[in-house]
């Protein structure tokens, strides 16, 4: 004997709405483009994309550290290159000074001529940088390099010999700076202190003393030059781990599609079924609610 559900009317609703309850979850992953828009969608997935967004999150500050890291070493290197061509200017007229047909006022005018590119390069060293000291060592608000009469050289150095370090990557950072005591300062080396025996021997028109600073002009040059060493080295191992971030980056973003992006295609095909689905519902709902119990025995 057939049994027949004289109130099927809830079995029908009940399917309506899960009808329109895939309706509702095709249309959102179309709409997001994942077919994870809620923890209990996939709950698997949706830790693995909190894993994977944390990840990112990590390059991106990398990334933003690289590049604020860059701008300052490009700054710093421009400097020590206006730094060696004011000590080349130095040193040229070091050669003139040097020579024996200069008179004692002409000695004298290049030395205020040194003057001027000693008060040039101080201030080249106490270049900031988003108003941090450049070359303060670890000591950056404050300029690394002030007049003292003290000193024979007329200048201090009154940062430290530490140098600052950048995370640029999972457990990988860079140094970004160099102390000026390691540029400016060097023993056999020091940028003021040649420039300012120049000045005197210039000033004291002595042609021996003129030869003798401008050696020391000279190796004092050739230290900053080796310090712009640091800064290019330092620029390519950015440029190096920038592309390591890239390709980081396309990889978790490529694992994230995979934990929780949708189907597209198969989603619209899933769209497709359920407005028929729930189409054939509403016709059968209203089908069934006009029938008599006659109906059902025929």
């Amino acid at each position: 004997m057939i049994r027949i559900n004289p109130n099927s009317t809830p079995d029908m609703l009940n399917l309506l709405s899960q009808t329109q309850q895939r309706e509702q979850q095709a249309l959102q992953q179309l709409a997001s483009g994942r077919r994870v828009n809620a923890p209990s969608d996939d709950p698997a997935a949706e830790a693995t994309m909190i894993g994977l967004q944390a990840q990112a999150m990590d390059n991106d500050q990398f990334t933003r550290n690289i590049s604020g890291v860059q701008q300052q070493l490009n700054t710093a290197d421009s400097t020590l290159n206006s730094v060696v061509t004011a000590l080349t200017r130095a040193s040229t007229l070091g050669v003139q000074g040097a020579n024996g047909t200069m008179s004692a006022a002409d000695r004298a005018a290049i030395a205020n001529d040194v003057q001027g590119i000693k008060d040039q390069v101080l201030s080249l060293a106490n270049t900031s940088f988003h108003g941090n000291y450049l070359f303060s060592g670890t000591v950056a608000n404050k300029p690394p390099y002030v007049a003292d009469a003290t000193k024979a050289s007329g200048i201090s150095y009154q940062g430290n010999d530490s140098v600052d370090s950048v995370p640029v990557g999972e457990r990988r950072s860079v140094a970004v700076n160099q102390p000026g005591s390691a540029i400016f300062n060097k023993a056999g080396a020091d940028v003021f202190s040649a420039l300012q025996s120049l000045m005197d021997g210039l000033k004291s028109n002595d042609a021996s003393a003129i030869a003798t600073a401008n050696n020391a002009v000279n190796a004092a040059f050739n230290q900053v030059t080796s310090a712009r060493v640091f800064y290019g080295n330092t620029m390519n191992q950015l440029t190096a781990e920038s592309t390591v971030l890239q390709s980081q980056s396309t990889q978790i973003a490529s694992q994230q599609n995979s934990a929780v992006g949708a189907d597209l295609a198969a989603t619209a095909t899933t769209l497709s079924q359920a407005q028929l689905a729930h189409q054939a519902t509403l016709e059968a709902i209203a089908k069934v609610s006009g029938m008599s119990l006659l109906d059902y025995l025929r």
